[in-house]
């Protein structure tokens, strides 16, 4: 065996330059997102691991196994567990939800019973390939951060990614990019500070770590180091606050704050240059946060308006802890599979949400649903490991600052995913192995601190090579993603592809993804667009999708339709109605009202929700034929609801299609009915004052509406109620008189020009034209549109003012929409000819009597010359 050295060999130097090479790549390769990131990855960590084994067997050295590698070892053998095929009797044994599954969703589609417990295999490959990844870099890290040197040079490549990184989000805010180097833009989000991490969260956590490390760094240098590192520290620190994360912001603000409080604490026994240390963490803190708050400030203030209550908050994230929460006690034994959240959450999902669901956002979470409660017993290990770091003897300025941005990312990660990914990742697990370096001062070199195991370093080099073989295989099936699937799907459905190979491709991505509630819709929906022969067979795959996901609103409504064609027409409507609650918004006003017959079916299309009842009331309201069978449905529904809150705009709605009908005497009781039931609201006293209207009791309308005014003096609406039949009666003056009180009270512009309207309609009764078209000018303006153009032209006709008006007509046509142009060239070829006949007659009228003309024109003054 070698003699130990304390020379470090090139092998070691190489690893060193793998494990630099993997801080870099992972932040620019899109923040490791991608999923061919884990080839170089997986590469990348097997070289360094088997160039570090050579290197420790050069050195006649032992390899350390610190705690946190064997935690990724159980880590990787809990995935392998997972992916083993279970014979049904077992997996129903250790895995119920994976077993019920199976037998309801695969089992009478002719795919086997028998299978693992991931319910997303791929996903649970590629965590594999992941985690024996992260186990050879962490161990080649240990091997090389046995130098001091080495253990600085990595550290110094992490502080100096993060603050590259942050430059570069610095320059595309300074020239403007909206896409990263102005070619990529990111498709579904726009970060604030444009960089390759499309998500703030895991930007701000990444520049959080290196900001920290830099820090430290800075501390253990002197000179022209010392200032590059605090520069990096500060640029980094910037970098955080301009990615306006919230949580990222905080906990960088409490990594910075250990690291001072805790030289601070050190003061005493190491004097000076510790208190130096502290209050140089203080300024660089100070430094990056005013900078950034400078360089952000208005944005900061804004997001932080959005977190000012616990309210606020609770419906963020914390909202869906507890639909997490019961996803993991569904899965206690081995958990729905590493990397299969996505895949396995909405079946668990009782509250529809817009975006998909990728990660719990909290690592705990992450842990207890994807691992079960092994998941839960590797997490208090690799807490236990990291307490025990902090509680080593006295801890060196830089082990002190790497400690803290750790504890800050991992803090973190209980409110994002960052360390899901292998940008972070990676990074963290190289700040903790220049932390548990088995070098200490008391420990001579190659020597083992007690409490470590050793391995030795053949024995290393023959594991890391079996290892690294293991993660290149298990990326193979791994290579197969939810979203290429449900891709892949799509575009046979978009293609007009054959029923039949949409079921058998179908059916082969399902054996793959067997709980990805899509690709089951998607087959459903390509029965349902085969036609009414096929909806059964729609039906039945509609039905496993939502046993998948409950909430999905595409497959409700596939259903629905797939329930008509069956004849079963009370349970579609149901599933219109669950389709609105899963968030389908549209569903009630553009299908289910349209196919709705009887007052029954709208019964059951309305929801228990008044929010969602409300809505078919509007939609009635708007839609109302037939007639009948609305105004029973209002009756029902008045009578069902009449002890819930905000009820009163049924009455509102049925008065008023009674008094469209003409039907007077039923939009009376109505509205005394509404005034019982809420005598100080203010649609109560508005809605009577439309039946007395109605009723030909104009004054007594107005009365009452004026008498609502002091009380309502801010509602802008109720005041052009007012003005509007006050112009109607022909009292412009009072009208005007109260539009003025409005005035102040006006925000938007389309009330501005619907109040110049009303001026405008004041000064044409009165026969002041040209204010009156002022004002429609105006708003022509204000808010464009048909109407307005067209009361310009028509005032503009009266006034004798033919070519302008035409102009207007023209203009107005214009912005109507293609199908409603025709028919108004009829007003514009008139008003031309109206045109070329007064401009014929001032023709002859000048022929007749020229001097007469030439005297007007030289009276004219100069800005009426033509």
């Amino acid at each position: 065996m070698p003699s130990p050295s304390r020379r470090t060999s090139r092998y070691t130097l190489g690893a060193e330059a793998m494990l630099a090479g993997l801080a870099v790549l992972g932040p620019l390769a899109l923040g490791g997102a991608p999923a061919w990131v884990l080839w170089p990855l997986v590469g990348l960590s097997a070289v360094a691991a088997v160039l570090a084994c050579i290197g420790a067997r050069r050195q006649g050295r032992k390899l350390h196994l610190p705690l946190f590698v064997l935690l990724l070892g159980v880590g990787a053998a809990l995935c392998l567990v997972q992916l083993v095929p279970l014979p049904p009797g077992l997996l129903a044994g250790v895995s119920p939800e994976a077993a019920s599954l199976r037998e309801f969703a695969l089992v009478p589609l002719g795919l086997p019973a028998a299978g693992p417990v991931s319910l997303d295999p791929p996903a649970t490959w590629r965590e594999l390939a992941k985690s024996l990844a992260y186990g050879l870099a962490f161990l080649a890290a240990v091997e090389v951060c046995r130098s001091q040197r080495s253990r600085r040079r990595l550290l110094a490549t992490l502080a100096f990614t993060g603050a590259g990184v942050a430059l570069l989000g610095l320059g595309h805010a300074l020239l403007g990019f909206d896409a990263l180097f102005g070619v990529r833009a990111y498709a579904h989000v726009r970060p604030p500070l444009v960089t390759p991490f499309g998500n703030p969260n895991h930007l701000a956590g990444f520049l959080g770590l290196s900001a920290t490390v830099a820090l430290g760094l800075a501390l253990m240098h002197q000179g022209v180091k010392r200032l590059a590192f605090f520069a990096a520290a500060g640029v980094s620190g910037m970098g955080v606050l301009l990615s306006l994360s919230r949580a990222g912001i905080f906990f960088f603000l409490v990594g910075q704050g250990l690291v001072a409080g805790g030289l601070w604490l050190q003061r005493r026994s190491a004097s000076r240059r510790r208190r130096s240390g502290g209050l140089a963490a203080l300024l660089v803190l100070c430094a990056s946060v005013g900078a950034g708050g400078y360089v952000a400030w208005e944005k900061l203030v804004v997001e932080a308006s959005t977190a000012r209550s616990m309210e606020t908050l609770r419906q963020g994230k914390l909202d869906l802890w507890p639909m997490m929460a019961e996803a993991a006690r569904a899965f206690p034994v081995l958990g729905m599979g590493r990397g299969a959240f996505e895949a396995a959450f909405p079946r668990y999902q009782s509250e529809p949400n817009p975006n998909t669901l990728t990660h719990p956002e909290n690592a705990a979470l992450q842990l207890a649903a994807e691992f079960g409660v092994p998941g839960l017993v590797l997490l208090v290990g690799w807490v236990w490991g990291f307490v025990r770091l902090l509680r080593r003897g006295r801890l060196e300025p830089l082990e002190l600052a790497v400690l803290s941005g750790l504890f800050a990312l991992g803090m973190h990660n209980l409110f994002d995913f960052s360390l899901e990914l292998p940008a972070c990742a990676v990074a963290a697990l190289v700040g903790l192995a220049a932390v548990v370096r088995p070098e200490g001062e008391s420990h001579a070199e190659g020597t083992a601190p007690s409490g470590r195991w050793r391995l030795p370093a053949s024995g290393g080099l023959a594991v890391a090579v079996a290892l690294g073989l293991v993660g290149f295989g298990a990326l193979v099936p791994g290579r197969h993603t939810l979203a290429e699937a449900e891709g892949e799907l799509s575009g046979l459905l978009a293609s007009r592809a054959p029923v039949e190979d949409v079921r058998a491709r179908g059916l082969g991505l399902i054996t793959r993804h067997p709980a990805d509630y899509l690709l089951y819709g998607l087959i459903g929906m390509a029965y349902a667009e085969a036609g009414p022969a096929h909806a059964g067979e729609a039906l039945a795959f509609v039905n496993r999708a939502l046993f998948l996901k409950p909430v999905d609103a595409a497959s409700h409504r596939i259903a629905a339709r797939a329930l008509l064609e069956l004849g079963r027409r009370r349970q579609a409507f149901l599933e219109y109605r669950l389709a609105r609650e899963a968030g389908d918004a549209e569903v009630l006003s553009h299908e289910a009202l349209r196919q709705a017959r009887t007052v029954e079916e709208l019964q059951v299309l309305t929801s228990e929700r008044p929010a969602l009842a409300w809505e078919v009331a509007n939609a009635l309201a708007a839609q109302p034929e037939p007639m009948v069978r609305t105004l029973a449905w209002f009756a029902w529904a008045r009578e069902h609801f009449a002890t819930v809150p905000d009820a009163e705009h049924l009455w509102t709605h049925e008065a008023r299609l009674r008094l469209v009908r003409g039907e007077l005497r039923e939009a009376a009781a109505l509205s005394g009915e509404l005034e019982q039931r809420a005598p100080d609201k203010l649609d109560a006293q508005l809605l009577r004052a439309e039946v007395l209207r109605a009723q030909g009791q104009g004054p007594e309308a107005i009365r009452v509406l004026e008498r609502l005014v002091p009380r309502f003096p801010d509602n802008v609406g109720l005041a052009f109620t007012l003005a509007r039949q006050l112009v109607d009666e022909g009292l412009t003056h009072r009208a005007r008189e109260v539009l003025g009180r409005a005035a102040p009270f006006i925000v938007e512009a389309e009330q501005r020009a619907r109040l110049l309207t009303l001026e405008g309609a004041c000064f044409e009764r009165e026969g002041l034209l040209s204010r009156a078209l002022d004002r429609y000018q105006t708003v022509t303006w204000l808010a464009p549109s048909p109407g307005a153009q067209f009361t310009v032209a028509r005032l503009q006709e009266a006034m004798g003012r033919y070519g302008d008006a035409a102009r207007a007509v023209r203009e107005g046509v214009r912005l109507l929409p293609p199908e409603a142009r025709p028919g108004w060239d009829a007003w514009v070829a008139r008003l031309e000819g109206q045109q070329r006949q007064h401009m014929e007659e001032r023709r002859q009228q000048f022929l007749s009597n020229p001097q007469e003309e030439e005297t007007e024109n030289l009276l004219r003054p100069v800005e009426q010359a033509p």
